[in-house]
């Protein structure tokens, strides 16, 4: 479907790499991107959990400011702002830099720059610092408060429910077995309980992972998740329900759309819209409406945000609807040949 689109470039580190970003909309209007930065490639030790801001619906950003600078590599940031005011970040530490060899991906230098660096790290180090984590802030995003463990982890963190609840669907890992739970903070992420699991099918193969999840109109949870199976050909949206707050959830059933991982929110009109990357040419992000709750997506009228990129690797789209009623996505790509990813944003028209 043919959109009114705007494409900009929201962050740039010229030489470094940007990934995984989430959007979120204070009271006030002002808009806040967190993003994993400064960062040597797609896996290395260097990062960082950044964020940047905008007052005016996303025309002018800030320079990236820095919160988390773990000894570990600090991936997938997700935000959320509170009816209270008060800001959660999400994200979680990796060791993937030195589990894997990545000399062919990168080169003997570029590794051997990073044992130089990461020599020091203790088995305490990795310990200590590997996990899930939230921190909160109490002013707007300004300050924060110390990392706190949660159980699962997901690209765009928590959502918050119709009754204040938040909830943190995310993966993690239960006797040896990966899972995908919900938590439940009444508290505005101050505190977090284990609530509910989804199940999967038995009987297909393959990785469930990186969930969000929208709550619906009449109140059931909907929840969406990236299935990761051999080729790109099985990667289709998977969908499960609750309508007890994340206590129960449907067996997960697969969506005709192809895509991942996916963001989902509720409209001001009731919709629930999910955004995903579309990592096989055309490469881009792309969108898909759903009028009923969940029940259907309107797969016929697919939103071609951009269809442009020069790669797969790029997405984890993430929206806000803007206070005038246009949606702005963010998301990585690669902007001009030969240079490595960025932050970039699309404003764009919904259609009716």
């Amino acid at each position: 479907m043919e959109i009114r689109a705007e494409h900009q470039v929201i962050c740039k580190q010229p030489g470094r790499y940007i990934g995984w970003p989430t959007v979120a909309q204070k009271q006030d209007g002002e808009l806040l991107v967190v993003l994993s930065g400064d960062r040597d490639e797609h896996v290395c030790p260097f990062g960082k959990t950044q964020i940047v801001r905008s007052a005016d619906g996303g025309e002018t950003w800030t320079e990236p400011e820095t919160i988390n600078d773990t000894v570990l590599d600090d991936r997938d940031a997700g935000i959320l702002v509170c009816r209270s005011g008060v800001v959660i970040i999400s994200w979680f530490t990796s060791l993937a830099f030195e589990q894997h060899d990545y000399r062919e991906a990168y080169g003997d230098a570029v590794v051997d720059g990073w044992q130089a660096v990461t020599a020091g790290l203790t088995d305490q180090d990795r310990e200590e610092g590997l996990g899930h984590w939230i921190r909160r802030s109490a002013d707007g995003g300004r300050t924060w408060q110390p990392m706190q463990r949660i159980f699962g982890t997901a690209p765009h963190g928590p959502i918050q429910l119709d009754d204040d609840r938040l909830i943190f669907l995310g993966n993690g890992e239960e006797e040896g077995e990966r899972t995908v739970t919900a938590e439940q903070s009444p508290d505005d992420g101050a505190s977090w309980e284990i609530v509910g699991r989804v199940p999967f099918p038995e009987d297909v193969a393959g990785d469930w992972c990186e969930p969000h999840l929208a709550q619906a109109t009449d109140g059931r949870l909907v929840a969406h998740f990236r299935h990761e199976r051999g080729g790109e050909g099985e990667r289709y949206l998977w969908q499960s329900e609750s309508d007890d707050a994340g206590r129960t959830w449907t067996l997960a059933h697969k969506l005709p759309i192809w895509g991942y991982p996916p963001h989902l929110i509720r409209l001001r009109d009731g919709r629930l819209l999910t955004t995903y990357g579309y990592r096989r040419a055309p490469f881009g992000q792309r969108a898909c409406l759903s009028a009923d709750g969940g029940d259907t997506w309107d797969l016929d009228n697919e939103i071609v945000l951009r269809d442009d990129a020069e790669s797969g690797d790029l997405g984890y789209p993430a929206s806000v609807e803007l206070q005038d009623g246009d949606m702005f996505t963010v998301y990585y790509q690669i902007d001009q040949p030969g240079e490595k990813t960025c932050l970039m944003g699309t404003r764009w028209a919904l259609p009716d």
